[in-house]
This record gives structure tokens, C-alpha cells and sequence, in this order.
């Protein structure tokens, strides 16, 4: 797992890679809980164009990160996946809480 966190604004983009799976879940958790206790975050954008794979704890992970944002007003919302990652999405109802976007500039400009 590769994961590169940038602020911008009130938005933190996590830039995803590689498989995602139950044996990076706690670790990816924990990181996105630190980077948002970091800094005053709104929006929140995961771009997964290099995630080639996720599974249901994943989706957990996003699907929390959902709720403490939503709570603040805040919006989530996912860039690029793979069309395998985007089946697992559509098919778990994720893109009916999560909007998706062709790019993080498109993505910024719509949450922002």
C-alpha cells in the first residue's frame, strides 16, 4: 500500500495505491483518523486510479471516514477508479452516499 495525503484548502486529497485490503485496513484507518485530527478538513477526496483491488474492509474504512466528515457538513467523494474498483463500488452502494469524479480538479471544483 502506497498512500500520499495533500491539503488543499479545506480538503484532504488521499491519493490511494495498490491492493486494499483487511491486511492494511487498521494502518490505512489510523492514517486517515492522524491526517484529519492534523489540520481543519471539510471535503474529503480519495483518488484511487492505482488501487487495483478492494475489498469490504476498505470500503469500511472509506465508508467511516464518510460519516465523521458528513457529520461536520463536509463531503466525500472518489476520483478515478479502475473499472474493477468502480464495480466493487457501484455494487456496494458506496456511490450513493460518495460522489464520483472523472479528476481531483473536477472533484474540487463541485465539493468546494
Amino acid at each position: 500500500m502506497r498512500l500520499d495525503f495533500e491539503f488543499k484548502h479545506n480538503t484532504l486529497i488521499v491519493r490511494l495505491s495498490g491492493d486494499m485490503d483487511l491486511g492494511i485496513a487498521d494502518s490505512l484507518r489510523n492514517s486517515l483518523e492522524a491526517a484529519l485530527d492534523q489540520q481543519s478538513v471539510i471535503n474529503l477526496i480519495f483518488n484511487l486510479a492505482q488501487v487495483s483491488f478492494l475489498d469490504s474492509s476498505i470500503l469500511g474504512v472509506l465508508l467511516g471516514r464518510y460519516k465523521r466528515i458528513s457529520k461536520k457538513g463536509g463531503k466525500v467523494c472518489i476520483v478515478e477508479p479502475q473499472p474493477q474498483v468502480r464495480r466493487i463500488l457501484e455494487m456496494s452502494g458506496l456511490f450513493l452516499v460518495m460522489e464520483e469524479f472523472p479528476s481531483e480538479d473536477v472533484a474540487l471544483k463541485n465539493i468546494g
